[in-house]
């Protein structure tokens, strides 16, 4: 049973590696089940075993991507006396550099934005709303705790907050991903985000006063 169970693992996983690169090189509309089921090696049979459809197949491909350490800002943000703005900050930049070194991710991060979201694939668009609600969910649960704890500056809500860091993090990856990588993403991107969380972060009144001119 064991060995069943490990070699119906390695077929799904044989197809989501197939698809993978028949979306990359084709796009997603122009692909069927039978060029998936032929660059895996595999039955069309064996794809509808794994996966009910096109829009199943493609779903599971994006589930593969994780939005950045959501389950590390969770457990720390509740950490009494954190710097939730560090946190959040350093959760986002290993993300930018964990994509910058994993060219699979790159590859199903490309497809996603070029896949043409009509039709069939506008069941993906339901799901990755429920991934970004619960994402955006959390990043406003952690700005609403930096503005209790003094470490956001007041005119943010955190919802805004939220969805800028969100918007920035979507325009780095895209125009990287799409344009012909022209930037250092990591140092780049890292030196984005550290612009952004000093206009995030609250300055203590000490410093404020510090940098008052005479």
């Amino acid at each position: 049973m064991r060995r069943t169970k490990a070699d119906a693992e390695a077929t799904r996983q044989n197809i989501l590696s197939a698809a993978e690169r028949m979306f990359y090189k084709k796009g997603v509309p122009n692909t069927t089940l039978e060029e998936v089921a032929k660059e895996a090696g595999v039955t069309r049979g064996a794809i509808y075993w794994h996966f009910a459809n096109k829009t199943d197949l493609f779903l599971a491909l994006y589930e593969a991507v994780p939005l950045p350490h959501e389950d590390m800002i969770a457990r720390e943000i509740e950490t009494e006396a954190a710097d939730t703005l560090a946190i959040v900050e350093s959760a986002t930049s290993d993300w930018l550099a964990t994509l910058a070194a994993d060219e699979q991710r790159q590859r199903i991060l490309a497809i996603m934005l070029r896949c043409d979201y009509d039709n069939d694939m506008s069941a993906v668009l339901v799901r990755q709303r429920e991934i970004e609600e619960r994402h955006d969910a959390l990043l406003e649960l952690a700005f609403a705790r930096a503005l209790d704890r003094g470490q956001l500056q007041e005119h943010w809500a955190p919802p805004s907050a939220a969805r800028a860091l969100r918007w920035m993090m979507m325009g780095l990856c895209t125009e990287w991903l799409l344009f012909g990588r022209r930037f250092d993403l990591v140092a780049e991107g890292r030196e984005a985000l550290q612009r952004l969380f000093a206009g995030f972060r609250r300055v203590p009144a000490c410093c404020a006063e510090k940098k008052t001119p005479a």
